[in-house]
């Protein structure tokens, strides 16, 4: 019998479609390319090509030239707070501000509900009393993730979600995705070193070098 799988609850519906127009940062780009609601598209591309930066400019991290919209809305449209809690980047190494790792989490979030969450990606529910100092790469990784989730994004901008974790985690952490974003219909744009992985979960990949994106074959 497959595993029942839990997700948050989202508030807001996600876009019919993310559209990145001539998007230049650094000295990189332009670039330019849509993912519709539902679809993963994975990234690939050498160290150092910039495809952290991307991400980042796609969530008005950094300076850039181009438009991201959601369906026809822009970026510069929007405050960057919601627009961040719509188009959320989970980085490979996330930032724990708190004590305790439940204190990164929303109060109002019942004990049945945190408790199905932390079991999608191999947590129990003691997790939220962890001091986050004692967090290894690959626990914050996942938890990093469900922190993400919180906001009910419709776009999520993933850097390497899997790069800390052994075999079993990352196929947790892949089926957990795929089927929140099966559930929901989030857009998802998928950064991997491993192209084994982005086969297992994207529809298509982009391989990016300075100046464009090339579809793979």
């Amino acid at each position: 019998m497959e595993k029942e799988r839990h997700s948050l609850s989202i508030s807001r519906r996600p876009p019919d479609i993310l559209r990145v127009e001539a998007l230049r940062f650094l000295d990189n780009g332009p670039y330019s390319f849509d993912i519709r609601s539902g679809e993963c598209v994975g990234l690939s591309g050498p160290s150092g090509v910039g495809k952290t930066q991307l991400l980042r400019a796609m969530t008005d991290l950094i300076e850039h030239q181009g438009r991201v919209l959601l369906d026809d809305v822009p970026a510069d449209d929007v405050p960057a707070p919601a627009w961040r809690s719509m188009v959320t980047m989970i980085p490979a190494e996330s930032a724990w501000w708190y004590e305790l790792v439940g204190d990164h989490f929303p109060r109002e979030m019942g004990k049945d509900e945190a408790k199905a969450l932390l079991a999608n990606v191999g947590f129990g529910p003691d997790v939220f009393n962890w001091q986050t100092n004692r967090l290894s790469t690959g626990e914050k990784q996942r938890l990093a993730l469900l922190r993400g989730l919180c906001h009910g994004p419709g776009v999520l901008l993933l850097d390497e979600p899997c790069s800390a974790l052994d075999s079993k985690h990352t196929i947790l952490v892949e089926d957990f995705i795929l089927s929140h974003q099966k559930e929901h219909g989030t857009v998802i744009l998928w950064v991997s070193h491993d192209p084994e992985q982005l086969q297992r979960v994207a529809s298509k990949v982009f391989v990016m070098e300075k100046k464009s994106l090339l579809e793979s074959t």
